[in-house]
């Protein structure tokens, strides 16, 4: 009787060392997605002035605009999950990369002193979110890592905690250098 009791209380015991990490690893998920969520914020405050500042000279990208516009929308709805949030911000990533692209065909836009500056800003944001993006891939890895391994993921199963995703370079961009 005393051998099943011990090996209940160390079972009672592991489960409860599982939840705390589970729990433990989701909350440094959530903060690193805070932390992350205040640069995409300040991008997405960049992003009408930068359709504005080229839709004068870019006529013929006025689907890659309104692309932007619509996922800047879709990013501000407080609907969506976590995981949609991030597939949308990498979706506004690649646009961002291929409108930038884009302005390479336009040598007025790109010698504008309102645009570089733009730019400029633009790029300092990219930066602060590369490193935020790094920190908060980090975190959803670990997260992910608990999550499926095994004897964690039964607890995780019972929590109802499920892989997230990580901000990601869109496919279509992997081969395209700026």
């Amino acid at each position: 009787m005393w051998i099943g009791l011990i090996i209940f209380g160390c079972l009672i015991l592991l489960f409860v060392i599982m939840f705390n990490s589970l729990v433990s690893r989701k909350n440094q998920v959530e903060n690193a997605f805070a932390s992350i969520d205040v640069y995409l914020k300040k991008r997405a405050d960049q992003i009408p002035s930068l359709v504005n500042s080229i839709k004068g000279y870019m006529n013929h990208e006025k689907a890659m605009l309104a692309q932007i516009t619509k996922l800047r929308k879709e990013s501000f709805d407080s609907k969506i999950g976590s995981n949609e949030r991030v597939d949308v911000e990498n979706k506004i990533t690649d646009s961002m990369n291929k409108i930038m692209l884009a302005v390479e065909a336009y040598p007025d836009l790109k010698a504008s002193h309102n645009f570089i500056q733009l730019q400029r800003s633009l790029n300092e944001v990219e930066e602060q979110l590369a490193a935020s993006r790094r920190a908060f891939n980090a975190s959803v890895t670990d997260y992910n890592n608990g999550v499926e391994s095994f004897p964690m993921n039964i607890v995780a199963l019972m929590m109802a905690y499920k892989r997230k995703n990580m901000f990601v370079i869109p496919m279509e961009s992997r081969g395209q250098t700026n």
